[in-house]
């Protein structure tokens, strides 16, 4: 027998769907870069939505300036729904969308798309993310409070169990949790305790029929994190699937074994890929990999990976294809999949699993004590363990315990050619924003406004009597609402919400460096005051974990911190920034959109008569953009490289320590009576 013959003998297993998280600035340019992708070999689609499509808003309100397009696709009504998935034929697609809030709605859309195309929405396959109480612990995009969030989670669910039966309702996503710092027992009985809280939620509906639990149950799947503790990723994942078999027989009392099968996707963990020797980063993302595709019994439905330079900004189509190539190469070339589990019988695996079990059995005993996630999320419990556990693990990687090859040893290295010449990252173009404001101006222009104002008050009634959402939001879809006027209505009936911030007084961490605390301590002997610190997210950007662990470690160093948390308009910062007397102002953006939320705060500034105030910004920054930043009068700009906190503190000290002798030489040229100096502002005088 011939090996080739040999080869074709051997039965495989089913590869798991093979995709990459996509969408950036139009529908049109998002939908050719997926037909792309699909030509690839791509085998589902994972859409990646803009903050204002995330939250609900517009691309002309003013809460979307400098968000339209940039981490994701802007969807902003049935038009751009429909050229999103242009010659993508629905019924034969598997697609994930990565929504919360706005998750009846973009579903909607997607329905609508779907029948336009012809394609019975019975058939329809993919996942809409919608798990809303993990965006008040990590990524933010939440909008409503968390009662009528649930029961938003809740008519999805409903809706799709009846009526698109082979969908995923929900994707509970432990992914950022672990991005926001969480320990594997944390990620494990955070994710699973939201899982309880939600389908609980649906149980005790008075509408529910119980008899169709078991089909609910089933369709809930999970979207999970890999990180580089390699036996620990693996170990975790067959303790999720273990733990989630327990609570559908002990909980919900499900006997049908395939009913309880944990489901899960993934993406591999993009908080550790560094901005430092960058292409190290195509190993670590091979590596994570192999800890969600290698243990059968644990093995993701789906996986996407990110690219190697997402540390330095949006990967271009190149740099997706490669991430792509190491799933087609394990998934096609290896044996992996002609196996069993290969980790069955390991006493160190065994060991190891039942250890994460035990732990995270406690763990949940403690949130059901506090009294469920909901409770938990709200009084701030959860929130601070995790701002506390992202403490420990900067702080590790400060002092060498955990080490980050080229960042905190092995910095020596060959300078990447691979990061060399133009348009070595992509960049969406600031005309994309106008381009999308016009588009929803002609789109209003053409559409019956009878219609839309019926359908919207049938939300609105829908949303009040307490009716399932889904019916109204699918007419209002095909009506023309946009994605703004729907998350209006709703705003309008559940209020909004800001979630805690996790950052106390009572928040435990690792401390500051003596020499970062002498040098505040002199800083504030200089002032007469306890030097102040305004740190302030300006846009829709909710990803705070940054900015969270920046004030915790200025609160260490003596500086007096002012932080209220995510989605701040530059008029708000600069507000508090006055009320303060800030000595400094830290601005945190990870969306990209940092060249212009930066130049609206600094106008805002000159407005108020302190564009005396030092301003330094803190994101995924490039060194162009750092250049366009400074020229605007930025002082400084810290980026993923800068991962040493008592650096960035001493960094702080002596922006401010700068802008006093600045000042001093200004009052002194001033009162010298040197021609054209600076006159000292009213501004000014309160903040110094």
């Amino acid at each position: 027998m011939s090996a080739q013959a040999s080869v074709a003998e051997v039965k495989r297993d089913k590869p798991w769907i093979i995709r990459t998280y996509a969408g950036h600035s139009t529908a049109a340019e998002s939908n050719k870069l997926y037909r792309g992708n699909l030509a690839k070999g791509q085998t589902g689609l994972s859409v990646a939505f803009d903050l204002p499509t995330q939250t609900g808003y517009d691309p002309d309100h003013e809460l979307a300036r400098g968000e339209v397009g940039k981490v994701g696709v802007s969807i902003a009504h049935l038009g751009d729904m429909r050229a999103l998935f242009d010659q993508i034929p629905l019924a034969q697609m598997n697609t994930s969308m990565t929504i919360n809030a706005t998750a009846p709605w973009l579903l909607s859309l997607y329905l609508a798309v779907a029948e336009e195309q012809g394609a019975p929405i019975a058939a329809l396959q993919g996942t809409t993310q919608n798990d809303i109480i993990k965006e008040y612990l990590s990524r933010g995009t939440y909008v409503f409070p968390p009662a009528p969030s649930l029961r938003l989670t809740k008519d999805v669910i409903l809706f799709t169990t009846k009526n698109v039966p082979k969908w995923n309702p929900m994707n509970v996503c432990s992914y950022h949790l672990q991005e926001a710092g969480a320990t594997p027992v944390q990620e494990l009985s955070y994710a699973l305790a939201i899982a309880i809280a939600v389908l609980d939620t649906v149980r005790d509906d008075p509408d529910f029929d119980e008899a169709s639990f078991s089909d609910v149950f089933s369709r809930i799947s999970f979207f999970v994190n890999a990180g580089m503790r390699f036996v620990t990723e693996i170990c975790k994942m067959r303790a999720f699937a273990e733990l989630w078999d327990e609570i559908a027989q002990q909980r919900y009392g499900i006997t049908d074994s395939k009913k309880r099968i944990f489901r899960y996707g993934v993406q591999v963990n993009s908080l550790g890929l560094t901005e430092q020797q960058p292409e190290n980063n195509v190993h670590r993302i091979l590596i994570e990999m192999l800890a969600v595709t290698l243990s059968k019994r644990a093995r993701a439905r789906a996986v996407q990976l990110p690219a190697w330079n997402e540390a330095l900004g949006l990967p271009r189509p190149w740099d997706q294809q490669w991430s792509m190539r190491m799933q087609q190469i394990l998934a096609f070339e290896t044996d992996l999949l002609e196996y069993d589990d290969i980790f069955d019988g390991s006493t160190v695996i065994e060991s190891r699993v039942e250890a994460l079990k035990e732990q995270t059995r406690a763990e949940l005993k403690r949130i059901a004590e506090l009294g469920g996630a909901v409770t938990a999320v709200e009084a701030g419990e959860l929130k601070r363990a995790l701002v506390e556990s992202n403490a420990k693990r900067i702080a590790a990687i400060e002092k060498g315990e955990q080490i980050v090859v080229g960042v905190n040893k092995w910095q020596q290295g060959e300078p990447s050619p691979l990061t060399a010449g133009d348009g070595a990252i992509f960049t969406v173009s600031e005309t994309v924003e106008m381009e999308a404001e016009s588009r929803i101006r002609e789109w209003r222009s053409k559409r019956d406004d009878r219609a839309v104002g019926q359908a919207l008050d049938a939300l609105e009634q829908a949303a009040r009597s307490g009716a399932n959402i889904m019916p109204p939001s699918i007419a209002a879809a095909k009506a023309g609402v946009t994605t703004g006027e729907w998350g209006q209505r709703l705003r309008e009936v559940f209020g909004e919400y800001r979630a805690p911030t996790g950052v106390t007084m009572e928040t435990v961490t690792s401390g500051a460096a003596e020499e970062a605390r002498l040098l505040i301590a002199d800083l504030g002997e200089r002032l007469g005051e306890t030097p102040k610190l305004v740190v302030g997210k300006p846009g829709l950007d909710g990803h705070s974990n940054g900015a969270e662990q920046i004030a915790l470690r200025a609160r260490d160093v003596g500086f007096d911190v002012t932080y209220d948390g995510i989605r701040q308009t530059p008029t708000e910062i600069v507000a508090k920034a006055k009320e303060r007397g800030a000595h400094v102002i830290g601005l945190s953006v990870l969306s990209g959109s940092h060249v212009p939320l930066v130049r609206e705060v600094k106008a805002k500034l000159r407005e108020a008569g302190l564009d005396h105030v030092p301003v330094v910004v803190g994101g995924i920054i490039s060194t162009e953009d750092e250049l366009v930043l400074k020229n605007m009068g930025v002082t400084a700009v810290y980026t993923p490289k800068d991962y040493e906190l008592d650096k960035i503190m001493v960094g702080l000290a002596k922006v401010v320590e700068r802008a006093l002798d600045k000042r001093a030489a200004d009052r002194a040229d001033t009162e010298a009576g040197v021609p054209g100096a600076p006159k000292r502002s009213e501004g000014a005088a309160q903040v110094f």
